[in-house]
């Protein structure tokens, strides 16, 4: 019998363990040292703001593995043989497979600050990662202050952690306003007031120089590159972005990049191994998508693509147009196809935000074709459905908007905005 191995188990190596069983008898292995069973990383922040506990993250029953013939295995891979197809554990055992599916995710970045490897410094994307702050930030008597590095996604949903306990917290932002690589102008600049308004000290343009001990070995305060100045803090949580989990590899056959470098197929170049998730770097390019998307969604989707191929059906891994979701505290954020910080040759931004500040949309369009390119709304549910047909359909921009009511998925009794953004978007064509 054909036997799987899966190293991961996150959402992308679940997904194709799950997609195989419904596929073939074949047997499957999936190994993580990080927990014994899957649970949505998405979910850790609301078990540490009290919405919900740890066995509430996970989704199957822990008997669903051994019911559906999917062997779990506890233990860290140290090495990958792919000539004699064998794992090597750190424990000292091994473990011998037919084909091997690399699902190892991320891991945070760290940049060798002085200090990075403290006790009370911690990422957030982990299980771990979660332990942690329960033991060094528990409330805000045993944490007075901490410091979040990093001003992306990840950064956010901490400071919001920390919030949700009344921990004071200071968020060293490099970039000059929050996350303005990737949102527009108008958007990045709603969200630094939104991120000052919940009483967070947010400071932009501003880099970490290192991170201060104290006698135990724990950290006592951080230290700012630009000013020199320095903050007493408990706790510090680096969020600078992650990047794919592959340090076990480098010392493989295996072609790596940043990721795993993979085919449009997510096979490497060593054959009856693949990767899959945030791991995995496409070097063939799909449309104009990042070689490496550590995204929740594309995971799940590449889990699915690969369960077909190792079942004889080989297909293509097509992730369709690009969407995300977030939360900046109270201010849900979606995004569907591509709206860039800034419109490139021969596009056009059309940015309406809403008086009370907390609510904002940014539609891009071709200026030479009119075609609708894509479009971001903050506080202002949408319907995925809807834009994914109409980015298939190359609807242009003056259809989309005279329809956005068409999308809008906020409850019944929500006030709702398209007339007031359609009036300003005619008012913007009268006007340009």
């Amino acid at each position: 019998m054909e036997h799987i191995a899966i190293i991961g188990n996150g959402i992308s190596g679940v997904t194709a363990a799950r997609h195989i069983r419904k596929l073939s008898d074949k047997k499957i292995t999936i190994i993580s040292a990080e927990t014994d069973y899957f649970f949505s990383r998405t979910a850790l922040m609301y078990v540490y703001m009290g919405h919900m506990k740890f066995e509430h993250t996970q989704p199957y029953e822990n008997g669903f593995w051994e019911k559906n013939r999917i062997e779990l295995k506890k233990g860290f891979v140290k090495h990958i043989d792919s000539t004699s197809k064998t794992l090597q554990f750190a424990e000292g055992d091994s473990l011998n497979y037919d084909k091997l599916i690399v699902a190892t995710g991320s891991k945070p970045n760290k940049f060798g600050w002085p200090g990075q490897d403290l006790n009370g410094v911690m990422g957030m994307y982990h299980k771990q990662d979660l332990e942690n702050l329960e033991k060094y930030a528990p409330n805000n008597k045993v944490c007075k202050h901490a410091v979040i590095v990093g001003g992306g996604l990840i950064g956010i949903e901490l400071a919001e952690m920390l919030n949700s306990r009344n921990i004071p917290v200071t968020f060293l932002v490099r970039e000059n306003s929050f996350w303005n690589g990737v949102l527009p102008k108008g958007e990045s600049e709603m969200i630094n007031r939104h991120i000052k308004n919940h009483h967070i000290d947010l400071r932009l343009g501003t880099n970490l120089k290192e991170i201060v001990s104290d006698e135990n070995g724990q950290v006592k305060s951080v230290i700012i590159q630009e000013t020199g100045e320095e903050i007493p803090c408990n706790v510090v949580g680096l969020t600078a972005g992650v990047s794919p989990n592959i340090d076990f590899i480098k010392d493989t056959q295996i072609e790596i990049g940043r990721g795993v470098k993979v085919n449009r197929y997510l096979e490497t170049n060593i054959p009856d191994i693949y990767a899959i998730g945030d791991c995995s770097e496409q070097h063939e390019g799909i449309d104009q998508r990042r070689p490496i998307e550590a995204v929740w969604y594309t995971g799940r989707m590449m889990g699915e693509t690969l369960a077909q191929t190792i079942c004889g059906n080989k297909i293509q891994y097509k992730p369709g147009h690009w969407f995300n979701s977030a939360k900046f505290l109270d201010i849900e954020y979606q995004t569907y196809g591509w709206v860039f910080a800034k419109p490139r040759e021969n596009e056009a931004h059309f940015h309406w935000k809403h008086a009370d500040d907390t609510k904002c949309l940014t539609v891009c369009y071709n200026t030479e074709t009119n075609d609708f390119l894509g479009l971001n709304t903050f506080g202002i549910r949408m319907r995925h459905e809807t834009f994914d047909t109409w980015l298939t359909e190359k609807r242009d921009v003056n259809y989309v908007m005279n329809h956005l009511h068409e999308a809008n998925f906020d409850p019944e009794f929500y006030k709702h905005f398209e007339k007031e953004i359609l009036t300003a978007y005619r008012n913007n064509l009268q006007t340009a």
